[in-house]
């Protein structure tokens, strides 16, 4: 299966519109954002699981990074509540459930093999540090080589200045509505804005994104098709 798999090319997706679709497993149901291949596949998707809800266990032969929406997702390594930023790299087992529910967004064979950090961050208690313009403030979640991943909140009126993507950039608004020249982005929008895109962005109104760049250069060679 290929969807949005051309990762030269931008896509915009107002994700409350997509239809949910079955997995696999029971009570566990998907909203695919991009994909190149099958059931194993490197792939971007918003997963939701029904309470009460299990995966079965399975390794991450290409690595696994989420973020959690809402809910409580659940290993047996821990619990992660809204808000909880979790990488398990290439080659970690897992058997993942939800007594309460939970949606995230996932990210499935997109990390470097020698990335071999699990990293979980609790969001809701990090510190903020000041970003490169005034009124904007920047949480790092995790970098590797070219990639860093981050939370970004901007305040009403904020205004960035015009920028180029070096291995592009990929965005998940999750309040409030950026915005660029191209547009405005309301809560659950996904961007992907290939490698040597450029745009200027800001937020009228105030949002927090989640924001992974320069990983998009190379990409195909960590992917499983």
């Amino acid at each position: 299966m290929q969807l949005h798999a051309d990762l030269t090319q931008r896509v915009v997706l107002t994700t409350p519109d997509l239809p949910w679709l079955d997995s696999p497993m029971p009570g566990v149901r998907r909203r695919m954002l991009d994909r190149n291949g099958e059931e194993v596949a490197r792939a971007t998707s918003l997963v939701r699981y029904a309470p009460g809800s299990a995966f079965s266990p399975h390794t991450h032969g290409g690595g696994e990074e989420f973020f959690v929406l809402e809910g409580v997702f659940s290993d047996e390594h821990g619990d992660y509540p809204a808000g909880t930023y979790v990488r398990n790299p290439v080659g970690s087992t897992h058997t993942p459930s939800s007594a309460p529910g939970c949606t995230i967004l996932v990210k499935l064979w997109q990390m470097h093999p020698d990335d071999q950090t699990r990293v979980v961050v609790d969001t809701t208690t990090a510190p903020w540090h000041p970003g490169l313009v005034e009124c904007l403030q920047v949480m790092p979640l995790h970098a590797y080589g070219t990639e860093n991943v981050a939370l970004v909140k901007w305040a009403p009126g904020t205004q960035f200045q015009p920028h180029t993507h070096w291995g592009g950039e990929e965005i998940f608004v999750l309040e409030g509505v950026f915005s660029d020249e191209q547009g405005d982005y309301p809560a659950g929008t996904w961007l992907r804005s290939p490698h040597g895109s450029r745009h200027n962005p800001f937020s009228r109104e105030g949002c927090v994104i989640y924001v992974k760049t320069g990983h998009l250069v190379g990409a195909e060679a960590f992917s499983n098709a």
